[in-house]
């Protein structure tokens, strides 16, 4: 016996109420009341309704799809921004397409372009978003956008980022504070924004915080290989720093291990802190200072603001949002004596 097909129209005789109000509840719009919201999920549940995603998209000219470009899918940040991003998505039944491009503009480039028609907006991470033309050559036109981590000369697109510089200047300050005088940094990748926002921040900071004292700038590339690489660098210093701030976390779990490896000991040899507080940091021994940033709710809070504009048919409100990291003071830049302190033991 063939199996009936429920549609849109039983959902609606079942729940007592008109297609239209079905069709906003189960797409999330804000204009349902949340007690007939929730009536029209569970008759929709019940009878295994199933919308039709084709017919829905021609009628609606709406894919209920979220294009996500970034620079990788590797590593804890891009899957705790994933996981921000995906909550969001989930919650208005909104489902992702995602792609990344490993360093290369001609890639990103077509992943951008392959989004069209695929997808009612994109969430974009670039380093390349400040070139001239790069986002009008490469962006469908009308096509609702975000972009997350940048800096744009104009306000074309609305911009959700982190106030790295602030952040940089925090853990430099926290640093010379502690009594270390000379503190070596682990950069990012050149062409990041982040990265260079953080280098930006140690430089100024330095200068404010330990006048006179000699920057020590170590090549990176955001991942645990480059701050492992840079960890045995350090050591190979005549006059080793007091302390090395990685410019994300991944670095810094590196360079720990480089140090561990050679028996030099974190903090009562070299202090040691990073950028970002992923999950890890508070597993690792010593634990690891960081600037905090809630890498799930800054995907969260893009894909809102995406949502918003798509809702306003691409009218978007282009006015900036910073989140503003916060200094989590943990073992690895404790003195030994501090730590026991801690721990009761003096």
């Amino acid at each position: 016996m063939a199996r009936t097909t429920v549609t849109i129209k039983d959902v609606a005789r079942e729940a007592s109420v008109s297609v239209a109000t079905v069709s906003r509840a189960l797409n999330g719009h804000e204009n349902v009341a949340e007690g007939v919201r929730k009536h029209v999920v569970e008759i929709a549940s019940r009878l295994r309704y199933q919308p039709h995603a084709a017919a829905r998209s021609l009628s609606s000219r709406s894919t209920q799809t979220i294009g996500v470009v970034l620079p990788d899918l590797y590593g804890e940040f891009f899957s705790e921004l994933i996981r921000g991003i995906d909550v969001v998505a989930r919650a208005h039944r909104k489902h992702l397409l995602v792609s990344s491009y490993h360093g290369h503009p001609e890639e990103q480039g077509e992943a951008l372009r392959a989004m069209r028609g695929r997808v009612d907006g994109l969430l974009v991470l670039s380093p390349y978003a400040d070139r001239p033309g790069f986002l009008t050559d490469n962006l469908p036109t009308a096509l609702p956008a975000v972009l997350i981590n940048t800096q744009l000369a104009d306000a074309a697109y609305p911009v959700l980022s982190i106030d790295n510089f602030g952040g940089a200047t925090a853990m430099v300050r926290h640093l010379a504070e502690a009594g270390h005088q000379r503190i070596a940094f682990i950069c990012g990748p050149e062409d990041n924004f982040d990265a260079r926002e953080r280098l930006r921040g140690y430089r100024s900071a330095l200068a404010e915080y330990l006048p006179g004292a000699e920057a020590l700038e170590l090549p990176g590339d955001f991942d645990e290989s480059s701050g492992y690489e840079a960890g045995k660098l350090i050591l190979t210093e005549k006059q080793r720093p007091d302390a090395v701030f990685a410019a994300n976390d991944m670095m810094a779990l590196g360079c720990l291990y480089a140090f561990n490896e050679a028996g030099v000991k974190v903090p009562t040899d070299i202090a040691l802190a990073g950028f970002d507080d992923i999950p890890l940091a508070r597993f690792v021994h010593p634990t690891l200072t960081t600037m905090r940033i809630s890498i799930a709710e800054l995907g969260g809070l893009a894909l809102s603001r995406l949502l918003q504009a798509i809702e306003a048919d691409g009218v978007a409100d282009l006015t900036p949002h910073t989140l503003a990291p916060e200094l989590i003071v943990r073992e690895s830049t404790l003195h030994a004596t501090r730590q026991r302190a801690k721990a009761g033991d003096i």
